[in-house]
């Protein structure tokens, strides 16, 4: 049966009766087209808007909140730091390099489309079980599209995250964070503003490569009947030293006072450019289909309009600086054409028209506001899953804890990944500004980059999720996500001051995922507001489905910190920088070198009535041991949480910690061993006192497990008091194995050899 141009483009009958009530008559297929991408769930988020207005956006440090290409805020001394978080899910499982790599090119260019350079990049990936040769594959795929585009743009790669679940199988996650710095006067939005103003597009020239891309695939849910083969005209092509040209390019027109506006081509093409950057300023826009450069012959109005070919920007210069701007895109090699100029409104309407060359036919004539500001808004039905409750009894992991006694060991072993593989693909100190490295915890930068103002101020980044967490309780799971990520900030010594969340999710068409995002959008409010931090920006992804199943609810946050002094040292997550029996001691005022392990924060490890606190829904021992995935969260005390991410971010910089490590994927147990993994020269072990195994198991949030010099504890303590945080002595630190009291030891240098080989293993099988 044939079906009818819209809906072949994905627009349902009822958006079609509404384009052609805006037009007041039958849209063209130009117009139908343009419509069609910028209505996309991509471009439009025509199913999360209104639930996004719940999220706090305001805050003292933000410059530029949601709307924009990024978020800015305001680091102080003259600096600014531009923060986006972006997906290329689809395209990923698709071709995985290329859909990678582009997912990286377009992030940059969102940050340096607000005037600042790209100084750092963070990709948390989501797979399937690495048993399965395909994802294999597509890890690998990833991960060298990644590093391959962000090592030849020169900007590192500094952390990330990895996780493996079956739900990923047929539909990874490729999420990617990017920071940039700039002085805070050459802070540029996108707007077109200024009519009679010319819209010249920079880059690399338009292609069939992402014609439909993100827009379309990140709105159509994979199943078997679908052809990959079919879809890789859709999957865009990156050039990144076509990118590293267009950021010298685009910084010096900036510096240089030549651009009005400007604006990155990603989802939608010139049509997303245009329609956006005419819409924000409330004005028109009038463009040359002609005089946009091809590099295919015989291209249609509608290929060049819609076409996400990459490495392109669209900048709004006056007439009399064009000459300028355009040799300074002649000095760095970049393209650039006039395509466009801005218009007046027409009876108080901005138009984009589309031409088949100035003076001849007119192509499209839509108001630019219906494409950029306008589309379809959808309260689609929410209903939490049938049955949901009881299967949280059902598939509860805490009914098998007993168990871990007698495979204690083996659990723990199975556990262990090693992401050194990935992270060492990246090259993670060009600038030389990275402090931490991929592999601690939250990276750690000086806020440095050419052009800006020196200053002693240092950021720290990381990326969190959990869709564990999420699966059970999407609400406090998301509270709990965005509680790990300010404790990953302030153990480098790092204020939380601001958040972006890429939040993916299955079909929105279905009543149970419009539940899940609603409740992780309520969940992230209620964690920015506990921890006092705005959310600046973010990306929806949607359709994240394979074979009719969605993936569980995966909200990522990323969260940017700022710490007063880049010079200040802060804690690795080590046991002890040298054996305790070494002659040379880590303190000289710690006599024989001792150390005792301490929990920071949360309830009593040792006593039985804190039990129903350490739950173990969502856990990775109950998930990934036991493929339990029901139970219920770990409770925190929301009173506590401010007090004690302050007292980390004080103890972090105060010397009184050898190393830490907070308490996450694993729980204590997984984190005390990677401690001892991490501490290299002799790689020392401990001995854990005998507790609960769901204390050792559970992974609430916001605790941290320390190694601390005998001879330092008193003040620990001290300090710990102030703030109201408990602290519990949990073990010492020494000997060859890794012991835990109660349920068996494991040879330290067994632990390490096992951890260098877990992830590589799997991957080269």
């Amino acid at each position: 049966m044939d079906i009818a141009l819209h809906q072949s483009l994905g627009l349902t009958d009822d958006e079609f009766e509404l384009i052609h009530e805006i037009q007041g008559r039958e849209p063209n297929d130009l117009e139908l087209a343009m419509y069609s991408v910028m209505w996309s769930e991509h471009c439009s988020y025509k199913s999360s808007r209104i639930h996004l207005k719940r999220l706090p956006t305001k805050g003292e440090r933000v410059l530029v909140g949601p709307g924009e290409n990024a978020g800015v805020i305001d680091a102080g001394d003259g600096v600014a730091v531009a923060i986006r978080m972006e997906s290329h899910n689809h395209p990923s499982a698709i071709e995985p390099a290329q859909g990678a790599a582009t997912g990286a090119g377009g992030i940059l260019r969102d940050i340096f489309t607000m005037g600042a350079r790209p100084i750092a990049i963070m990709d948390p990936l989501y797979v399937g079980p690495l048993d399965n040769p395909r994802q294999r594959y597509l890890l690998e795929g990833i991960v060298r599209g990644i590093s391959s585009y962000g090592n030849s743009v020169g900007v590192p790669t500094v952390g990330g995250e990895l996780h493996v679940e079956n739900c990923y199988s047929g539909n990874p996650l490729v999420n990617v964070l990017c920071v940039g710095v700039l002085p805070t006067e050459r802070l540029v939005l996108g707007k077109a503003s200024g009519v009679g103003n010319l819209a010249l597009l920079l880059g690399s020239s338009t292609g069939r490569d992402g014609i439909g891309g993100v827009s379309v695939l990140a709105s159509a849910a994979f199943d078997s009947s679908n052809n990959d083969e079919a879809k890789l005209p859709s999957v865009q092509v990156g050039d990144p030293f076509e990118e590293k040209r267009l950021i010298e390019a685009c910084l010096e027109l900036l510096d240089s006072g030549l651009v009005v506006g400007i604006q990155d081509l990603g989802g939608a093409g010139i049509t997303c450019a245009t329609s956006e950057t005419a819409s924000r300023a409330g004005l028109g826009m009038d463009v040359d289909v002609n005089a946009i450069i091809r590099r295919e012959p015989n291209m249609s109005p509608v290929e060049v309009m819609t076409s996400e070919s990459q490495e392109r920007m669209l900048a709004i210069v006056t007439p009399e600086n064009l000459e300028m701007a355009q040799k300074i895109c002649d000095k760095w090699e970049v393209r650039s054409s006039v395509i466009g100029h801005v218009t007046a409104c027409e009876k108080s309407v901005g138009r984009l028209r589309v031409f088949d060359g100035f003076g001849g036919q007119l192509l499209a004539d839509v108001p630019a506001s219906s494409l950029a500001e306008d589309a379809p808004l959808y309260d689609r039905d929410k209903m939490k899953p049938l049955n949901f409750d009881e299967d949280l009894k059902r598939f509860d992991p805490m009914e098998r804890i007993e168990s871990t006694k007698s495979h204690f060991r083996d659990e723990l072993l199975s556990l262990v990944m090693n992401p050194s593989w990935i992270y060492r693909q990246y090259d993670h100190q060009l600038f030389l500004n990275t402090i931490k490295s991929p592999g601690t915890g939250a990276a750690l930068l000086r806020l440095h980059a050419p052009g800006v103002k020196s200053t002693k101020k240092a950021i720290a980044l990381t990326t969190d999720g959990n869709p564990g967490w999420c699966a059970i309780d999407p609400h406090y799971g998301t509270v709990l996500t965005t509680i790990e990520a300010a404790t990953n900030i302030a153990i480098v010594g790092a204020n939380p001051e601001a958040v972006v969340n890429c939040l993916n999710l299955g079909n929105p068409e279905h009543k149970e995922v419009m539940w899940q995002l609603s409740s992780i959008v309520d969940g992230l409010s209620e964690g920015c507001d506990l921890l006092g931090v705005p959310v600046v920006g973010g990306n929806v992804s949607l359709y994240n489905a394979h074979n009719g199943k969605d993936i569980d609810p995966t909200p990522v946050i990323g969260m940017i910190g700022i710490s007063e002094d880049y010079s200040a040292k802060v804690p690795d997550p080590i046991l002890a920088a040298r054996p305790p029996d070494s002659s040379s001691s880590l303190d000289p005022d710690n006599k024989g070198g001792q150390y005792s392990l301490f929990l920071i924060g949360g309830p009593d490890p040792f006593t039985a009535s804190s039990k129903t606190k350490f739950q173990l829904g969502g856990s990775r021992w109950g998930r990934q041991i036991h493929e339990l995935h029901g139970g219920y969260l770990p409770e925190i005390n929301r009173d506590e949480i401010p007090y004690q991410i302050e007292l980390l971010k004080t103890l972090a910089t105060s010397g009184n910690i050898v190393g830490w490590q907070d308490i996450g994927d694993g729980g204590m147990a997984l984190a005390i061993a990677e401690m001892v993994i991490a501490g290299g020269n002799g790689h020392v072990g401990a001995t854990i006192s005998e507790m609960p195994a769901y204390a050792l198991w559970s992974e609430l949030p916001g605790r941290v497990v320390a190694s601390i010099a005998n001879t330092k504890v008193s003040q620990v303590m001290s300090l710990a008091n102030s703030k109201g945080t408990p602290i519990y002595n949990v073990g010492q630190v020494g000997g060859d194995y890794l012991v835990f009291e109660g349920f068996g030891k494991i040879g330290v240098t067994e632990l390490t050899q096992y951890w260098n080989v877990s992830l590589s293993s799997k991957i080269f099988a």
